[in-house]
């Protein structure tokens, strides 16, 4: 009854009532209470799963917060402390979004039941000193456990609404239509590379130029990107300052090397893929901090005290098996109730042409001791040849995907020193393949031909998707950022591919800047405030910045994937050929593609789905099965039933999920 107008009422439906027969309008909240699974249970629960894991409609997660400490600034303490500091630290939110939907598994207090689950306290952390010195800037911090502090935690949302707003089948199992691909890899917390941060820095590697740090946002908070949206309003001058001078960059940090190729950014180090000189991992530490002359270095102590190189004949690409910093050597207390960290976050990867795939111990760079730094091999894997001509690798669990003259060849390193080869996909289905980015199910691949799709949803049994294949004449790389890929694809420029239906691709648009991009070889995304941007290494132009969506332009620029729409608007000319570029700090990512957790839960006993959890959601004996959002007539095991998925995937079809 309502408390404000007089007589006003409504009907409010009660489980009890969720019969058909009573109420057809029921017909939903009926089958969904009445589920069972294979023992004549309650599929749904309430042992095993919290009620308003269905039952809540939308939820809030802060992708980030920065806490920057500033010396000899005398404020009073941030919360009702009533006292005052010299060490002020502000409280900057980042990324808030209410579009994100994720499971986990809730606290040892509550039960450990299925519950929703949010970025939540997942920080960054700066100091400067009261010479205005940044001592470290934008740093991502570690859990006592080894654990990424990019934290989550699972939560009662309180958004609890009525029929037609809770979630529905396909909002937690794979859809008819398969067109959610992207939805499940975020329920799952796997990440969609949507939400990822840049920071103040971009790293390019050009070649034999060595490798670049490019100033693309402003060190204050808001930490706007230069150009941008936001930096119109938040920064006023700056931006016409930045509009007068055409839209250049003007600050970079250089360091040379032998001919880089590839470059990854973790903590405090950055990773390079270094041609003849093999890998090579710079400090940058102190690549903010005006106190040093030399803001990158090989060691920050004598060369005697650290070997930051490993030697190799000719590399290629280097990969991190996350870019959260995940440190599984640091001792594990059993009443803190976490789970194990997985050997091969303990790794740094590298290919190289004709050596194949090279591993290296490299868990001593995070627990800060700079004593214990003498990288070395701790693997060369090239049995008969298999991976010679590796140009790429992509890491999803303990699965490591390598390009080479094969074609595809899939690795099993769940014992990081003892891979397993599990699968080839070479030619004619794959021919010189030049990336891959996997996602959920799927394996997105560009070779000579363009883009093609990989269902790896048991990887040892890849299957290329017939007829899913955009032709591109020359694709050099490729990022996947929820339905949209985005393919360097050379005098082409940028590619941007619908891939909501994984098994359907369809071009959505391409751009160059009316030209000015024609030698586009690298394209990573991030997310800054409420803004999309792509960063773009295209070559001999250098690094581009392009804003893809805004909340002035964008059509739904809050919703899951608003569609992109770029627009140049800022380029600074690097020394050398931009030929690649390092991947942003993930920040919607708690567990791998093979179950291994890797940040840190915020109550204790809570963590994100093992993968035998995940597999229970979208497979039955091994097979593939689908829901529509339709109630059935009764919630009896049925027979298959049409959908887009094709029988050769290995697939059972189901109008809805009986077999829980």
């Amino acid at each position: 009854r309502s408390m404000v107008v007089p007589d006003q009422e409504w009907e409010i439906s009660q489980t009890v009532d969720a019969d058909p027969a009573i109420d057809p309008r029921l017909a939903s909240a009926h089958e969904a209470h009445t589920i069972l699974n294979s023992s004549g249970q309650p599929a749904h629960g309430t042992d095993k799963m919290a009620c308003f894991t269905c039952h809540s409609s939308w939820m809030t997660s802060c992708f980030g917060c920065h806490l920057s400490m500033k010396a000899n600034l005398k404020r009073p303490m941030l919360h009702n402390e009533g006292t005052v500091t010299r060490n002020w630290t502000s409280y900057n939110y980042q990324v808030l979004r209410d579009d994100v939907f994720m499971l986990g598994v809730d606290g040892t207090v509550t039960g450990n039941r299925i519950a929703p689950a949010r970025s939540s306290s997942a920080v960054l952390v700066s100091s400067q000193t009261g010479n205005r010195e940044w001592v470290y800037l934008g740093q991502q911090t570690i859990s006592a456990e080894g654990y990424s502090g990019q934290a989550f935690a699972t939560h009662v949302p309180h958004t609890v609404r009525g029929r037609g707003e809770t979630k529905m089948c396909t909002d937690c199992h794979v859809s008819s239509d398969n067109d959610n691909n992207a939805v499940m890899a975020q329920l799952l917390m796997q990440g969609t590379n949507f939400v990822n941060f840049m920071g103040r820095y971009a790293y390019v590697a050009t070649g034999p130029n060595g490798m670049e740090a490019v100033v693309v946002a402003e060190r204050d908070e808001p930490q706007a990107v230069i150009g941008s949206y936001l930096h119109s309003l938040a920064y006023p001058d700056r931006y016409q300052k930045h509009l007068d001078s055409d839209r250049q960059l003007k600050e970079a940090y250089h360091h040379h090397a032998e001919d880089t190729r590839s470059i990854q950014l973790r903590g405090e180090y950055v990773y390079l893929a270094d041609g003849p000189a093999g890998l090579r991992i710079f400090d940058v530490a102190n690549i903010d901090h005006k106190g040093f002359s030399e803001r990158i270095v090989t060691a920050p102590v004598s060369p005697l005290g650290q070997r930051f190189s490993v030697k190799s004949r000719d590399a290629t690409a280097v990969a991190a098996p996350s870019t959260l910093a995940v440190d599984p050597v640091r001792t594990q207390r059993s009443e803190n109730q976490e789970q194990s960290i997985a050997p091969i976050y303990g790794y740094i990867f590298f290919t190289d042409r004709e050596e194949g795939l090279i591993l290296v111990g490299a868990a001593t760079l995070l627990d800060g001791n700079p004593s214990n730094n003498f990288l070395k091999r701790a693997l060369t894997y090239n049995p008969d040849g298999l991976l010679d001509g590796a140009v790429h690798l992509t890491i999803a669990g303990n699965h490591v995907y390598v390009l080479c003259d094969r074609g595809v060849v899939i690795l099993d390193l769940e014992d990081p020193l003892n891979p397993k080869q599990v699968a080839v996909v070479g030619a004619p289905q794959v021919r010189s393949p030049t990336a891959l980015a996997v996602q959920f199910r799927y394996a997105f691949l560009t070779d000579a031909q363009g883009l093609k799709v990989l269902d790896v949803t048991d990887p040892s049994k890849p299957r290329l998707v017939e007829d899913a294949l955009v032709p591109l004449s020359d694709a050099r790389n490729l990022y996947v950022a929820r339905t949209y890929a985005y393919v360097a694809a050379g005098s082409q420029g940028l590619v941007i591919v619908d891939v909501e239906r994984p098994e359907e691709p369809r071009l959505h648009l391409t751009y160059d800047a009316d030209g000015a991009m024609d030698d586009v070889n690298d394209v990573k995304l991030a997310m800054t405030n409420a803004s999309l941007f792509a960063y773009v290494a295209d070559g001999k132009h250098g690094l581009r910045v392009l804003q893809l969506t805004s909340p002035k332009k964008t059509p739904g620029n809050f919703g899951f994937s608003p569609p992109p729409s770029p627009e140049l608007i800022a380029t600074y000319h690097t020394h050398g050929p931009a030929l690649a570029l390092s991947k942003p700090l993930d920040r919607d990512r708690a567990v791998d593609e093979s179950g291994n957790q890797i940040a840190v839960f915020g109550r204790r006993g809570a963590r994100p789905f093992t993968l035998q959890e995940m597999q229970r959601l979208y497979l039955r004996d091994g097979q593939v099965y689908t829901v529509d959002n339709q109630p059935s007539s009764d919630n009896q095991e049925q027979g298959p039933a049409a959908s887009s998925i094709p029988e050769t995937a290995g697939s059972k079809k189901h109008r809805n999920p009986n077999r829980h």
